[in-house]
């Protein structure tokens, strides 16, 4: 069964719970329209917060739980005991998301509930309100104008001036309750590492501005896994200093994929194995191609798993773009979600399944 349109008035059948999936990196006016309607078709709402354990960057600067505050500081006390939230991680896989979804919502409000999924059609990017097999979809106008990413954009380029300006300037933007947010959050430790790092990529994108087309960049990636453990990156340069990665880099001009991981491998980790043993080694190669994985702009991977089996673990050092390297148990990678680059995390998890059922 395919999800039922309906009219942003009229349910095909009443249900007893509506859902509002998003991101809310952060809440504005536009979300806020979406969940009072929601609020309306039904008597109770569950909130679906995507991107629920990404690392902190210019793209995800809050938390799941911070943005499920800012949801409760929006409404009043009777509506705010209506609403439940659901955080969900990125897989991107949409299929394995959908699911993800799903099966949280059905845990929260059982399997006989009637759900009708709120959202609104922007572009290609809001299509996966389409693969609810199942709900009912409840398509609705646009609220206004607000834009998360002319927000935070906004938010960033104001570090180091009185915010109060800025704020001041987003009224139509974002309800008053996550102005005052905003005005807390600015002064935690965390707001001017995060600044630092929009404005390098705002240059980093700005240098490729006046390409005739929007590049898309091509990168490579190593998991390299010995026994219990698979070698990890800091990274020592935004974007995502501090957080863990995998080893990789750009693509060079006369280098295979292969020979671009290898030598990648080699320049951050120091890791000096025979070719022949790394060949023998390499157990599968996929690419990650999300058009949003990275925070550089389009840039498609190409990941190859090494697995050196149970042996001792080969010496590395870091160097190059890695501030740090080591050699990671595998059953502590989940408890370090929210610490990994980009979308890092998830290629371990295609590799080593690290979050399967």
């Amino acid at each position: 069964m395919s999800p039922t349109p309906s009219s942003p008035s009229t349910l095909a059948t009443p249900c007893d719970v509506a859902v509002l999936v998003g991101r809310f990196q952060p809440f504005h006016l536009g979300h806020l329209g979406l969940l009072h309607h929601a609020l309306r078709l039904a008597p109770r709402v569950v909130v679906v917060i995507g991107s629920a354990h990404q690392a902190r960057s210019p793209k995800n600067p809050f938390t799941w739980r911070e943005r499920a505050e800012m949801v409760r500081l929006a409404l009043d006390e009777a509506d705010r005991a209506r609403v439940d939230f659901l955080p969900v991680r990125d897989h991107y896989d949409e299929a394995r998301w959908v699911a993800a979804v799903q099966t949280g919502v059905r845990a929260q409000v059982g399997n006989s509930a009637a759900v009708a999924l709120v959202g609104h059609f922007k572009d290609a990017t809001s299509d996966y309100l389409r693969a609810f097999v199942g709900w009912q979809v409840v398509p609705l106008p646009r609220v206004g104008l607000a834009d998360g990413t002319g927000v935070r954009d906004a938010v960033f380029g104001a570090a180091g001036h009185p915010i109060d300006a800025t704020l001041a300037a987003l009224v139509d933007q974002a309800p008053p309750s996550t102005l005052d947010f905003l005005r807390a959050w600015v002064a935690l430790p965390h707001f001017e590492p995060l600044a630092q790092e929009w404005r390098a990529m705002r240059d980093y994108r700005a240098s490729w501005a006046v390409a005739p087309y929007p590049p898309v960049f091509v990168t490579v990636d190593a998991v390299v896994r010995c026994g219990k453990r698979v070698l990890l990156i800091r990274r020592g340069q935004a974007p995502g200093k501090g957080l863990w990665a995998l080893p990789g880099g750009f693509i060079e001009q006369r280098e295979t994929a292969y020979q671009s991981a290898l030598r990648e491998l080699s320049e951050e980790t120091g890791l000096q194995l025979l070719g022949t043993a790394m060949r023998q080694a390499l157990k599968s190669v996929a690419v990650f191609d999300h058009p949003d994985r990275s925070q550089r702009g389009r840039t498609i991977t190409h990941a190859h798993y090494f697995d050196l089996g149970e042996r001792e673990l080969p010496e590395v050092q870091a160097a190059d773009d890695a501030e740090a390297v080591d050699w990671v148990p595998i059953h502590s990678l989940t408890a370090m979600e929210d610490q990994f680059h980009d979308d890092h995390f998830h290629m371990l998890d295609h590799f080593l399944d690290l979050t399967a059922d």
